[in-house]
């Protein structure tokens, strides 16, 4: 039978520093990457943009436009359509594509507008894409949403 060396003292202690050594190193990097790839801001001044929310909300949601997108073959297309079903054409489109994750994809995509539907040529990778829009209805009412886009893979 061989004998069986003892656990000293500073084994336990080299042992126990290496494992807090990994966890932090670990939660460090993670740390670093969460900031890194944070794509900012939404608002200045949060308090100043609550004061105006419920106002705001309450005008965009009696407009009853519902967005719907389509991306097929470098083509991105939003139909956006009132409460009945029917297009509507807004006076400007206007918005930031790219990934929720980081901005280093953002563009600012330029629409056109034909047979009741907006479209645009991009090309897209495989993945989940948000078009943060920006619009105005023809009375001059402000319509803000994020247009979450699925793109899955290309026939």
């Amino acid at each position: 039978m061989t004998k069986q060396r003892e656990i000293t003292g500073r084994q336990v202690f080299f042992f126990v520093s290496g494992a807090f050594a990994i966890v932090i190193g670990v939660n460090l990097t993670l740390a670093y990457n969460a900031v890194k790839t944070f794509p900012g801001l939404e608002v200045k001044n949060s308090y100043v943009a609550s004061q105006q929310y419920d106002e705001v909300r309450a005008a965009q949601e009696a407009l009853g436009w519902t967005v719907e997108p389509t991306y097929a073959d470098g083509v991105l297309e939003l139909a956006v359509t009132d409460a009945d079903g029917a297009p509507v054409e807004v006076l400007n489109l206007r918005g930031i594509l790219g990934r929720a994750t980081h901005t280093r994809q953002d563009m600012t995509p330029e629409f056109t507008f034909a047979n009741g539907v907006y479209s645009t040529p991009v090309e897209l990778d495989r993945g989940n894409w948000n078009f943060r829009m920006q619009a105005t209805a023809p009375d001059g009412t402000p319509f803000q949403q994020r247009v979450v886009i699925h793109v899955r893979k290309q026939k």
